[in-house]
């Protein structure tokens, strides 16, 4: 009854205002506020919640893993896999806070520390015979598939194991992520500790280099939402090498910002090859377009063509190499707008607002080669739900980065709300399957991965992290960052709450929306030059401390009207309306009760600390994930927008409430033993509080 009240007066509220009022209408939020559409307000505010604790959608606290000290891919799926974190660890760099930037560092770690180098075997599992890739030894420089602290799989886990090649695009996402990393830290000492294991990575990848065009000669399962890619067929039914569209995009991606950081360091000679290695991939990507300028996802050596609309064989719609070559800006303007205008004028690829990997079904999968239909396979091979037609989140974060880039905002809208409808579901669903549908997921319906009907997982994250990342369309450089105001025109101001960084500055961002043209900017009240209307340069040698930059805007959004139902799912909030009534929270288990009483005292005993701020940074999340428990506990979840919360259900999201802040006072108690047997002197004074603070309010878990 009081979500049906709550929405009769939203709906009253705005059918008595008019445009205008409605153009001026104030929304302040909890880690943003504006002025002018309160829908997408509210999206990009919720957006933000997803990255922060809060007791109404999911959050990066349900994907830490205490014994590693790193985040997990989630619901049961217990290591970290490039290709399902990549979309979420580029959008989100930017502005994740501690905690969580240096978690993220360390997840990215259990690949790097396993890499490749000619001897170090998979292991997955324990034993070189555990599993199907455990024996595989990674060539020098590979990174994997997943990793754990131990462990990795040096190839695609999925498919034919016999026919697989090694992993070499994501190697290239890799180098992408890192040097996103690097590049936003502006930190010379962590960069010279990861270009050499970066340099390794590229090596790897430029041995597959085609000196007679410069592309990359790759086998099946090589891709990055592997193992969609077959290769080539041979005469005698094996499976050959082609020239992998993907790899060319994401590596060259990587080599953009490989030669910033070169830049970065004052290393003259790798700048010098690093600029080779870019100018000559660049120079070799029109072999991979089609005439009517999109990407092909692959090339025979022979010169036919994977991925071309109405040619007879191999006639698709490829998703995820186009989407990656506009945002990551691998191509100009005019091909970035050939690329969306293919795909806009293709519903195929787009039937439930999310972008399909592939449109139709692939015929040259190396289980279905020459099969359009798709007719006779059996499982999540079919077309829809996997690798070939699926939907994945960690794709969709790189689209949404597409459609801020070319101004597209009811298409951003589109696809933040209907995961925002999932999400409030806690049906996080990696991928979603029926073409994104999703009537029936064949993992978390069913299955080993079916726990309470919940799913949350670190893919779907790429969405609200990419909802806030393209609003400025943020380009890190060695030495400046550069701002492309991408407010939606429905917004006509817009002020963030949370900063992003850019070294250890802080930038908070504010715009005055009237259109893609920048007029003015301020840093904390002082007018800077302008040095293009098209863009605003922050030069990291000039920026303060603490910097509130204020950037005005005019000229006009031009966008196409909005022609599907995307009405925002209002319940529940991360904040209470006005005209709702706060909800009592419920009472800490006793399970809960102890650790909680610890972590408050830490906090207390913290706060006189200048050099914790780490330290701080955690124990806050910390306490919020426990008082998050009790918010939920009482919460009204509401029915449910693709499934319906049953009590089965509600439960199952309080005790993962009640999980996750198990798992964050455990992360600490673990940090704190590791300073106690190995730490500095603050480091060992810092376990010693915890220490006390455990006896005194009683030893707990």
């Amino acid at each position: 009854m009081r979500k049906y009240l709550v929405a009769l007066f939203l709906v009253a509220f705005f059918m008595s205002c008019g445009p205008e009022s409605r153009q001026t209408a104030r929304y302040e939020g909890a880690f943003c506020s504006g002025e002018g559409d309160p829908d997408f307000l509210r999206l990009i505010d919720e957006s933000f919640a997803f990255f922060n604790p809060n007791p109404a959608v999911p959050n990066l606290t349900m994907l830490y893993q205490p014994d590693w000290d790193t985040f997990v891919e989630g619901a049961g799926w217990g290591g970290w896999w490039i290709q399902n974190s990549y979309g979420f660890s580029y959008c989100a760099t930017p502005f994740l806070q501690e905690p969580w930037f240096a978690t993220l560092q360390r997840s990215w770690d259990l690949h790097w520390n396993n890499q490749g180098n000619g001897i170090r075997k998979s292991m997955w599992g324990g034993s070189d015979t555990a599993t199907w890739f455990s024996h595989l030894i990674g060539p020098e420089g590979s990174l994997g598939d997943m990793a754990s602290p131990e462990w990795i799989g040096f190839k695609q886990g999925d498919g034919d194991q016999n026919l697989h090649d090694w992993f070499y695009e994501a190697t290239a996402a890799g180098l992408v992520v890192q040097a996103e990393i690097l590049l936003v830290s502006h930190d010379l000492k962590a960069a010279d500790f990861y270009l050499p294991k970066m340099e390794r990575a590229s090596d790897f990848i430029e041995r597959t280099r085609d000196p007679q065009n410069n592309l990359f000669l790759v086998g099946p399962a090589s891709n990055l939402l592997a193992p969609s890619y077959g290769g080539v067929q041979q005469p005698d039914g094996t499976f050959g090498k082609g020239y992998l569209a993907g790899l060319s995009i994401t590596y060259l991606a990587a080599l953009d910002r490989m030669v910033e950081l070169y830049k970065m360091t004052g290393d003259q000679a790798k700048f010098e090859e690093y600029e080779r290695r870019q100018k000559i991939t660049r120079e070799s990507l029109p072999l991979l377009l089609t005439s009517d300028g999109y990407f092909v996802k692959s090339l025979e050596p022979d010169g036919t063509k994977h991925g071309v609309l109405g040619q007879e064989r191999f006639s698709y719609l490829e998703g995820v190499a186009n989407v990656d070559a506009v945002a990551l800006r691998v191509v100009d303007r005019r091909i970035a707008e050939s690329i969306y205008s293919q795909i806009a004028s293709y519903p195929e690829i787009r039937p439930f607002d999310f972008l399909l990997t592939n449109a139709p079904g692939l015929d040259d999968t190396y289980w279905s080669w020459g099969n359009k239909s798709g007719a006779g396979l059996d499982g999540f091979r079919q077309y829809g739900d996997w690798v070939n037609g699926g939907v994945w989140g960690t794709v969709e974060g790189r689209a949404i980065l597409m459609y801020y880039r070319l101004g597209k905002f009811e298409d951003v809208r589109g696809s933040a709300t209907r995961a925002m409808r999932w999400a409030k579901d806690f049906r996080m669903d990696a991928p979603w399957s029926q073409r994104g549908e999703n009537s029936s997921n064949p993992w978390s319906d069913t299955g080993q991965f079916h726990v309470g009907g919940v799913a949350v997982m670190i893919d779907n994250f790429a969405i609200p992290a990419a909802t806030i990342r393209g609003l400025f369309d943020l380009d890190y450089r060695s030495d400046r960052l550069i701002l492309r105001p991408r407010i939606p025109g429905s917004i006509t101001a817009y002020e963030q709450k949370q900063p992003v960084r850019f070294g250890e500055k802080k930038l908070f961002l504010s715009c005055r929306n009237g259109g893609p043209v920048v007029t003015s900017v301020e840093i904390n009240g002082k007018t800077t030059p302008l040095t293009s209307p098209e863009e605003v340069v922050l030069k990291f040698a000039e920026l303060p401390p603490n910097a509130n930059v204020m950037i005005t805007t005019e000229g006009g959004w031009t966008e196409d009207p909005d022609t599907t139902d995307h009405e925002y799912p209002a319940f529940p909030a991360v904040l209470p309306t006005k005209n709702e009534v706060m909800q009592v929270p419920g009472e800490l288990s006793d399970s809960l009760r102890k650790p909680f009483a610890v972590l408050e005292e830490m906090k207390i005993t913290l706060e006189s600390d200048q050099n914790a701020e780490y330290e701080r940074a955690f124990v806050d999340a910390a306490i919020k994930a426990f008082q998050d428990c009790r918010v939920r506990q009482t919460m009204d979840p509401g029915s449910g927008y693709y499934r319906v919360i049953t009590e089965e259900r509600k439960q199952g999201i309080i005790r993962m409430y009640e999980r996750t802040a198990l798992a964050m006072y455990a992360g600490f108690a673990n940090r704190m033993k590791k300073y106690a047997a190995e730490g500095d002197v603050r480091q060992n004074w810092i376990a010693s509080l915890f220490s006390d603070a455990q006896e005194h309010r009683g030893k707990t878990p």
